[in-house]
């Protein structure tokens, strides 16, 4: 997890705020240019970022990554979107840039947390029962 967090996540994180910050602007509609951030983090960056994590840790474990993203790639993103549009609608509207990173970073020991237990369990191993994973 750690690799992953200071190989790939933090890097990309930051240039990937710095990109938001450029080119996402909607001059007189601060709301409007907040909402495009998120959405635009939501599906790009956060999607993205899931892959990436599933995959890599499934050749970290030499696992199939094909069979990890089919099993926990869906409820992955179910649960992100249920946590992250908030904190980043937060973030994007009252953090300044350069602390984007270490907000999200305070929130992700929580929600790594979550992404460990998804990534050590299977996905479609209790795709039946609808309290599997636990709700957050």
């Amino acid at each position: 997890m750690a690799l992953y967090g200071g190989c790939i996540f933090g890097p990309g994180a930051t240039l990937w705020y710095q990109f938001l910050q450029r080119k996402i602007v909607i001059p007189g509609r601060p709301n409007l240019e907040i909402v495009a951030k998120v959405l635009t983090d939501q599906t790009v960056f956060a999607s993205t970022n899931l892959l990436l994590f599933l995959s890599s840790m499934a050749l970290m474990e030499g696992t199939d990554p094909k069979k990890k993203l089919e099993d926990n790639y869906m409820m992955a993103v179910k649960k992100n979107w249920m946590l992250w549009p908030a904190v980043q609608s937060i973030n994007f509207k009252y953090v300044p840039l350069e602390l984007r990173v270490l907000v999200v970073n305070i929130v992700s020991l929580g929600w790594n947390c979550y992404l460990s237990y998804l990534n050590s369990s299977s996905g479609g191993e209790h795709s039946d029962n609808p309290t599997y994973p636990p709700d957050i």
